[in-house]
C-alpha cells in the first residue's frame, strides 16, 4: 500500500485558501502580539486589523514562533490518521519555528521538517513542488530532501514603497528612511541564504518602478523554472497588482501565475504597500 503523505506548512507561506483546499494543505498558524492581546495569524487577526490598529495607534504587532508542543499536537493528529508529513516552515535565520518544528518532528519515524530558507511564498513555492511530488508517489522523506535541496533554487523579492514600518519595527535608521522617502527610493528586499538584505534602490513612483522590478527580475527568464509563479503583495491597490500580474504574463510562458495576499508577518514588517515576484531559478542561488 502507497504512504499517504501530508503536505503542511506554518502560516507564514502566505498561499491562497484556494490553493490550500486544492491540495489538502494543513497549516498551523503563528502566534501575533498586538499590545496586550494574543490573536492566531490568519484565524482572528489580518493585515487589515494590523494596518487599521496601526492607524490609530503607531503599533505593530510582533509574530511568536510555533512551539514544541504545539508542533508534536499537530503532526500527532494527522500520524494518527494515518498520515506521513512533511511540514515546511519560515526560514531558520528569522524564527526558531523550523528548530521547534524539527525538534518536535524527532519524536515521530514520518514526520520531516523542512527550512525553506525563506518566508511567504518564498515557501509557498516549495509547497506547491511538494504537493506535485506527492501526487507523483513520492515518499515523504524523499519529499523533504528534494525540497531542502530546492530551497536554494528559490527567487523571493519584494519592493517596499515606503520605510516606515521597517524603521518601526527597527530594521532600517530614522535617518535611512527620511533619506529613501524624500528621494523616492525603493528598496528591493531579497532573501539570500535565508537571510533579508536590499539588493537594489529604485526610484520613483510606485507604480513605475514595479514595472521596472519585474523587467530586472524576470530578465530574458532563461533561468526561471516556468511552471508557477507568485505576485504576492501585502494590500497594494488592486489596479496595481492586476498591471504587475500582466507584466508577469507577458514576460515569459509561466504555466501558472498566482496573486497572492501576503499574510501577518509580511505585512507587519513592511507594510500595506509593498509588492514581490517569486519563481524558482534554474540553477542555485547561493552559487550565483
Amino acid at each position: 500500500m502507497s504512504e499517504k503523505v501530508l503536505i503542511a506548512s506554518d502560516s507564514t507561506c502566505d498561499l491562497s485558501a484556494d490553493l490550500i483546499a486544492r491540495y489538502n494543505i494543513a497549516i498551523l498558524p503563528l502566534g501575533v502580539t498586538l499590545g496586550e492581546k494574543q490573536y492566531t495569524d490568519g484565524v482572528d487577526i489580518t493585515p487589515d486589523d494590523i494596518y487599521e490598529q496601526y492607524e490609530k495607534t503607531g503599533m505593530l504587532p510582533k509574530t511568536s514562533a510555533v512551539n514544541i508542543a504545539e508542533f508534536t499536537s499537530f503532526y500527532k493528529k494527522y500520524v494518527d490518521e494515518g498520515y506521513s508529513m512533511v511540514m515546511f516552515t519560515i526560514g531558520s535565520q528569522m524564527s526558531s519555528t523550523y528548530n521547534n518544528a524539527r525538534l518536535a518532528a524527532d519524536e515521530f519515524d514520518n514526520v520531516y521538517a523542512v527550512d525553506t530558507k525563506n518566508l511567504s511564498t518564498g515557501g509557498g513555492l516549495l509547497v506547491l513542488s511538494a504537493c506535485r511530488m506527492a501526487e507523483e508517489g513520492k515518499t515523504a522523506e524523499e519529499i523533504a530532501a528534494a525540497c531542502t535541496e530546492l530551497a536554494d533554487y528559490v527567487d523571493a523579492s519584494f519592493v517596499v514603497d515606503n520605510l516606515e514600518f521597517l524603521h518601526k519595527g527597527g530594521r532600517c535608521s530614522a535617518v535611512e528612511a527620511f533619506g529613501a522617502n524624500l528621494l523616492q527610493l525603493k528598496p528591493c528586499i531579497a532573501v539570500r541564504d535565508g537571510k533579508m538584505g536590499v539588493t537594489k534602490k529604485y526610484r520613483g513612483r510606485f507604480a513605475d518602478v514595479l514595472k521596472k522590478y519585474i523587467a530586472d527580475q524576470i530578465g530574458d527568464a532563461s533561468d526561471i523554472d516556468l511552471e508557477k509563479v507568485f505576485v504576492t503583495h501585502a494590500g497594494c491597490d488592486e489596479s496595481i497588482v492586476n498591471a504587475c500580474a500582466e507584466q508577469v504574463k507577458q514576460s515569459a510562458a509561466f504555466e501558472n501565475v498566482y496573486i497572492t495576499r501576503a499574510g501577518c508577518t509580511v505585512s507587519s514588517h513592511c507594510g500595506r504597500n509593498t509588492l514581490g515576484v517569486l519563481f524558482i531559478r534554474k540553477s542555485a542561488l547561493k552559487n550565483n
